[in-house]
């Protein structure tokens, strides 16, 4: 007698949150849900990060009743880098709890508050095997890699954090949508040499590392860098929304890209006219005005006209 076919479960949305320590993953997970909440959306946090204690949010699943890398870094004599690792593995070995705990949740806005070891993101497959899963689970989800906004100030930092995102983005193979976090300290550690755009934009980065070829440290990888730059530029899929938790205009631009990379605004979950998804659908042409109104508001003028500004350059 053959068995009955498996009922498939109802599509689910979401986000994964993820980007490397610091970045404000949770800080985004607790002030996404307060913002989706406030929207109308029945939202459901998951923690996924073994390490993480002190949750300031209410958390429907969480990983920690399943693995904590303290139980494993103690059992098995591991640092912190090879617990996580270990840990992650766990999960994906034992993905039928996990299954088991989100099908009690139904009809609801996922948030999958990630680690934030790099290596899982770019290397380990882990945690890609575990987003294929819950693919498989019907689940629509977009990546959302944070990253820290004042890295902008520094050119070989930002090359850095573009080659991150860019393994990323590749290594994952989610929907992406990249953020600079933490926007009120954009300038905490230095000036951005550029205008915001330069940098959510991914412009020409010859002009960085013009700026990179001007630090003595930095002259002799000079062609180092210019390859890096050239791959970056060559697979040109890397950019930036500016963000600030606190500010309501900025979560709102974040919520349109993410919802528009993983087909939420397209669904039938909420009531929508043509004239949200046209919006979503042009909504790149209005980025750049945008991202001039989050320059003003979170980067100290210079004072200089755009001649004296090309005449350093």
């Amino acid at each position: 007698m053959s068995s009955l076919p498996r009922a498939t479960p109802s599509l689910r949305f979401g986000q994964v949150v993820i980007g490397p320590p610091g970045s404000g993953k949770t800080t985004y997970c607790r002030g996404m849900q307060e913002f989706l909440t406030e929207l109308g959306r029945k939202v459901v946090v998951v923690n996924m990060d073994p390490a993480n204690e002190g949750l300031p949010y209410s958390c429907a699943v969480d990983i920690s009743e399943l693995v904590t890398l303290g139980d494993v870094m103690d059992g098995l004599k591991l640092g912190p880098n090879g617990g996580l690792l270990y840990c992650m593995e766990y999960v994906e070995a034992n993905l039928d709890w996990l299954e088991n705990k989100l099908k009690q949740h139904s009809d609801c806005y996922f948030l999958f508050d990630c680690p934030g070891q790099v290596e899982l993101y770019t290397h380990q497959s882990s945690v890609k095997n575990i987003f294929s899963q819950l693919a498989k689970w019907n689940f629509r989800l977009t990546a959302v890699h944070l990253v820290d906004s004042h890295y902008c100030a520094d050119p070989a930092k930002f090359i850095s954090v573009l080659c991150t995102s860019l393994s990323t983005m590749l290594h994952v193979e989610l929907p992406h949508v990249n953020v600079l976090s933490k926007m009120d300290l954009i300038e905490q550690y230095g000036k951005l040499a550029f205008n915001l755009d330069f940098y959510t934009e991914v412009m020409d980065l010859t002009y960085l590392l013009d700026h990179l070829a001007a630090d003595p440290f930095f002259k002799k990888f000079h062609h180092l860098n210019e390859k890096l730059a050239e791959v970056i530029q060559d697979y040109s899929l890397v950019s930036f929304v500016p963000l600030n938790v606190e500010d309501k205009e900025s979560m709102i631009q974040v919520l349109r890209a993410v919802d528009k990379a993983n087909g939420y605004c397209f669904g039938d979950l909420e009531e929508r006219n043509l004239q949200a998804m046209m919006s979503a659908a042009v909504g790149a042409d209005f980025q750049f005005s945008s991202t001039l109104g989050v320059q003003e508001k979170y980067v100290e003028s210079s004072g200089k006209t755009v001649e004296e500004e090309m005449m350093e350059l």
